[in-house]
C-alpha cells in the first residue's frame, strides 16, 4: 500500500512538547459531555445539522493545504516539501473522491445524504454551498443561509486560520484540531441505536472516518507536520497556539449543540 510507510508513530521533539502543550484543550474536546446526548436519530439529527458545516470547513482546511504545499495551476512548476506534497494528495484522495458502494464520493457529499436519511434539515448547507458556488464570500453566505450561529461562528473562526495562518499552523490544526481527533471522537457517536437504519450512511462515514484517520490519516498529518516545522522552535510554539485556539472553538461547539439537542427534546415532549 503507497501510504504504508507513514502508519509508523512519529517522534520528535516539537511534536512531543506540543501535544503536551494541548492535552488540555483536548481533553475538553475528547471529554465533553455532548457524546452522552446523541442517544437518538432525533439527537442524531440536530447534531447533523450543526455540524455539517464543520465537515465542509474540513474540506477547505485541507484544499487550502494541498494548494499551498502543491502546484495547481498552470503553467506547472515544482512546488513545497516533497514529502508533504504526496501526504497531502494522499489525504485528498480519499476525502475528496472516496470508494463507497460501486463509486466514488467525497465525505462531504456523504454526509449531505447521510443528512436526508435521517430527515435532517438540509436548507441551510444546501443554500451555503449554493451561495459559495454563485461566488457569494464564506462570511457573507453564512450570514445568508440560515446557518445555525454556533456553526458560524465556528467556520468563521476556521476561515481565519485559512486567510491569517502560516502554513504549518493550518498543517497544526488540520493535523490536531482535526484527524488526531476524529478516532476519539466518532467512537462516542457511532454506537447510537438506530432501529430503523436511517442512520446507516451516517454510521458509514463515522466508522470510516475512525478506520481511516486512526489508521492512516492522523500519522500521514504528524509526518507533515514535522516536514513543514523541523526543529524551528518558533513555529512549533505558534503551531501549539494555533491548536489551543482551534480545540477551544470545537470544545464551544459542541457546547452548542449540546444545548439545542436539549432544547429540541423539550420542544417534542412538550
Amino acid at each position: 500500500m503507497a501510504t504504508s510507510r507513514y502508519h509508523t508513530q512519529v517522534v520528535h521533539p516539537g511534536l512531543t512538547a506540543l501535544k503536551a502543550e494541548i492535552e488540555p484543550a483536548r481533553k475538553g474536546v475528547v471529554g465533553h459531555p455532548m457524546y452522552h446526548s446523541i442517544t437518538t436519530p432525533e439527537a442524531a439529527r440536530v447534531f447533523m445539522e450543526h455540524h455539517v458545516f464543520a465537515v465542509w470547513d474540513f474540506m477547505s482546511l485541507l484544499t487550502s493545504l494541498q494548494r499551498q504545499l502543491t502546484c495547481v495551476e498552470v503553467p506547472w512548476v515544482p512546488r513545497g516539501p516533497v514529502a508533504s506534497r504526496r501526504l497531502i494528495n494522499d489525504i485528498t484522495l480519499v476525502e475528496e473522491s472516496d470508494e463507497y458502494g460501486d463509486g466514488f464520493i467525497s465525505h462531504f457529499e456523504l454526509y449531505r445524504a447521510a443528512m436526508g436519511d435521517v430527515g435532517a434539515d438540509t436548507g441551510p448547507v444546501d443554500a451555503f454551498v449554493e451561495a459559495l458556488r454563485a461566488g457569494v464570500p464564506v462570511v457573507d453566505a453564512l450570514a445568508t443561509s440560515r446557518v445555525p450561529a454556533p456553526s458560524a461562528e465556528f467556520v468563521n473562526g476556521t476561515w481565519t486560520v485559512l486567510e491569517t495562518a502560516p502554513v504549518h499552523c493550518q498543517a497544526a490544526v488540520f493535523a490536531f484540531g482535526r484527524e488526531d481527533l476524529i478516532p476519539e471522537m466518532f467512537e462516542q457517536v457511532v454506537r447510537i441505536e438506530d432501529a430503523d437504519g436511517s442512520l446507516a450512511r451516517f454510521k458509514d462515514y463515522l466508522e470510516r472516518h475512525i478506520e481511516v484517520d486512526a489508521d492512516e490519516h492522523t500519522p500521514m498529518a504528524m509526518h507533515m507536520l514535522v516536514d513543514l516545522c523541523r526543529d524551528d522552535s518558533d513555529k512549533w510554539k505558534q503551531c501549539a497556539y494555533a491548536v489551543r485556539s482551534a480545540l477551544h472553538a470545537r470544545a464551544d461547539l459542541w457546547t452548542a449543540i449540546t444545548d439545542a439537542i436539549v432544547a429540541e427534546g423539550r420542544r417534542t415532549s412538550g
